[in-house]
């Protein structure tokens, strides 16, 4: 397979997350992904199908012992590359897999952020991700009950990690995300 085309990630996905909102958890990353590439010299469908895949097995195995370990097995059976596994693997930290790519500093930065602007999405009275200020999202992150499973340090490293600024990263994350708004949930 090597690098699968986005129905085949799709497909992968939807075979292993039947939860709504890890489906579009999935989304969210992908368009976040898809937009960074150009900005990297990366091929967008690249970035985007590991963007789509990056936690297709958090469902099945949540833990960290597992996550997103047989993932990844699960990805080498089917013949994915191995440039996409190591991105997925060093999504997070316990894992031990260094970002040494473009593409794998992005899905560390991104992941989480693209939660935490969903989640103050959902408490703004339009609740549409592209009405979200920047100002906002750095108030919220400074309020440790809201939206607490949100690692700050993650969303902080992340953008540092990828060499651009927070708010500059949320700006444009923010953007990215509003591009599929509609299939979010977040329009």
């Amino acid at each position: 397979m090597g690098i699968p085309t986005r129905d085949e990630a799709w497909g992968i996905l939807t075979e292993h997350t039947k939860s709504d909102a890890l489906r579009k958890h999935a989304l969210a990353v992908e368009a976040a992904m898809r937009s960074y590439a150009p900005r990297f010299d990366g091929d967008p469908d690249l970035w985007g199908v590991t963007g789509l895949l990056h936690d297709f097995d958090y469902e099945m195995y949540p833990s960290l012992e597992d996550h997103p370990f047989r993932g990844a097995e699960i990805l080498e059976e089917r013949g994915v590359s191995e440039e996409i596994r190591t991105a997925i693997l060093g999504h997070g930290d316990h894992t031990g897999v260094p970002r040494e790519t473009p593409m794998a500093r992005a899905l560390f930065a991104v992941d989480e952020l693209c939660g935490f602007l969903t989640a103050c999405a959902l408490v703004r009275p339009t609740r549409r991700v592209a009405d979200v200020p920047v100002k906002s999202v750095k108030k919220k992150m400074k309020d440790k009950a809201f939206a607490r499973a949100v690692s700050r340090d993650d969303l902080r490293r992340g953008p540092e990690e990828l060499g651009v600024t927070l708010e500059e990263h949320i700006e444009f994350v923010r953007d990215a995300m509003a591009g599929v708004a509609a299939e979010l949930g977040l329009d």
